[in-house]
C-alpha cells in the first residue's frame, strides 16, 4: 500500500470488542467504512460497522471475505493467531505487522525482544516445570509474579509469589494448566505508567504524554495525566517506545507499560499492539485520539497532533459501575463513553468516562 485510503474505502478489523468499536467511530469521521469479523454476534463494533461477518477468526471463508471486501486490515486484541494475520497479509496489508502481534502475543518472546531492543525490565526466568519454577523462585529469592505466556489479560492466568520456598512451586505448574509459564521477579516500582505512541508507513512517529494507571482487582482502574513523574522518566518512557516502534517497523498505535523506581528509572512491563485501554483520555483532551491515530497510520495517512488541551482523569466503569451512568452525565467536563453491551458482569469493562480540566 503506497498510496493513502480515499473516503469510502473500508478497512477491516480482526475483533469486535469495545476497542474496535471506538476504531471504527474514529474511521467513520475520516470517511472510511468498516468491516469487522468477530465470533460475538452482538458484539461492540458489529453495533457500528458497516458490514460485519459473524465467525470464528479461523473460518476461512470468513477470513477470506474479510479480505476481499477490505483495502487495509487491523485488529483489536492481541490474541488473534499470528498465522490468521500472516495469511491475511497475502491478500491484503495488514498493521500493525504480524511480526509485531508475534512479539506481544508470548510474554518470554516479549522480554526478550525487549531486551534486545536495549530496554530494562524485571528480572524474568521461563517455567515449564515445577523444578524450573522452584529453581526461579530461589534465584528471585521467594518473591515473582508467575503468569502464563500467552493469553490472560486484566490480571487473569497470574499468580503472586512472596517470601516463598522452593516447596512453594509444588503443583503450581498444573494449577496453572500446564502450559508454558514465565516467572517475573517482583520489582519495588513506585508508581506504574503507560505511554501511548504510534508509527505512520513513512516512520514518523507520534508519542502522547506518559499517563500515571492505578489497578484495581488486576484492572486497571483509573489513568491520570499528567503523571507524577520527573521530566526525564518521561523522557525516558518516549524514548523506549520510540525505540520499540522503530525495531518492529511498526505501523499503528502501540500501548507500552513501564514500572517506574524510586530512582525514576524505569522498566518496561509490557506492550500491547494496538489502541490501549489506558490511552482513552485521548479522546477527551487531545484534538486526534488514540483512535484516530491508529486510522491515521494504518490508512497512510499523515500521523495527528498528540499535544493536550487538558489534563484529566480516565475511569472504567466495570460491572454494575455503569449504572452510575445517569449521575454522572450531571457533571460539567466529563465525557462518558458506553461500550453497548448488553450484559453487565463483574470484572467486564462495560465503558468509562474522563474528567478534564484546563491547564
Amino acid at each position: 500500500m503506497n498510496e493513502p485510503l480515499s473516503p469510502g474505502a473500508t478497512i477491516g478489523i480482526l475483533g469486535g470488542g469495545q476497542l474496535g468499536r471506538m476504531l471504527a467511530m474514529a474511521a467513520a469521521r475520516l470517511g472510511y467504512r468498516i468491516a469487522i469479523l468477530d465470533p460475538a454476534k452482538d458484539s461492540p463494533a458489529a453495533q457500528v460497522a458497516n458490514i460485519f461477518i459473524h465467525a470464528e477468526y479461523d473460518d476461512p471463508a470468513a477470513l477470506r471475505k474479510l479480505a476481499d471486501c477490505s483495502d487495509v486490515i487491523t485488529y483489536e486484541f492481541e490474541n488473534v493467531p499470528v498465522c490468521i494475520t500472516r495469511t491475511l497479509s497475502e491478500r491484503v496489508s495488514v498493521f500493525p505487522p504480524p511480526d509485531a502481534l508475534e512479539a506481544a502475543q508470548d510474554r518470554l518472546t516479549e522480554k526478550i525482544f525487549l531486551n534486545s531492543a536495549g530496554i530494562s525490565t524485571a528480572p524474568f526466568v521461563s517455567v515449564d516445570s515445577d523444578a524450573d519454577l522452584a529453581a526461579g523462585l530461589e534465584r528471585f529469592s521467594g518473591n515473582g509474579v508467575l503468569k502464563t505466556r500467552r493469553m490472560g489479560y486484566d490480571g487473569k492466568g497470574q499468580r503472586v509469589f512472596r517470601s516463598a520456598t522452593p516447596e512453594s512451586a509444588l503443583g503450581a505448574f498444573e494449577a496453572m494448566g500446564n502450559v508454558p509459564l514465565i516467572l517475573e521477579g517482583l520489582v519495588p516500582f513506585v508508581r506504574e505508567v503507560s505511554v501511548i505512541a504510534a508509527r505512520g508507513m513513512d516512520g514518523s512517529v507520534a508519542v502522547y504524554d506518559p499517563v500515571e494507571n492505578v489497578h484495581r482487582d488486576g484492572i486497571l482502574h483509573r489513568s491520570s495525566v499528567p503523571a507524577e513523574i520527573a521530566p526525564e522518566t518521561a523522557d525516558a518512557a518516549r524514548r523506549a517506545a520510540h525505540d520499540i516502534l522503530a525495531a518492529l517497523g511498526y505501523v499503528g498505535v502501540i500501548g507500552v507499560e513501564f514500572f517506574v523506581l524510586d530512582s525514576g528509572r524505569i522498566l518496561a512491563n509490557e506492550m500491547a499492539p494496538r489502541v490501549h485501554n489506558s490511552g482513552h483520555w485521548t479522546e477527551a483532551a487531545c484534538t486526534v485520539s488514540q483512535f484516530e491515530q491508529h486510522i491515521r497510520a494504518v490508512a497512510g495517512l499523515p500521523l495527528g497532533s498528540t499535544g493536550r488541551h487538558s489534563d484529566c482523569v480516565m475511569e472504567n466503569l466495570i460491572g454494575d459501575e455503569v449504572l452510575q451512568a445517569p449521575e454522572l452525565l450531571r457533571e460539567p467536563d466529563l465525557l462518558l463513553h458506553l461500550y453497548g453491551k448488553a450484559e453487565s458482569r463483574p470484572g467486564r469493562k462495560m465503558g468509562h468516562f474522563t474528567r478534564v480540566r484546563s491547564r
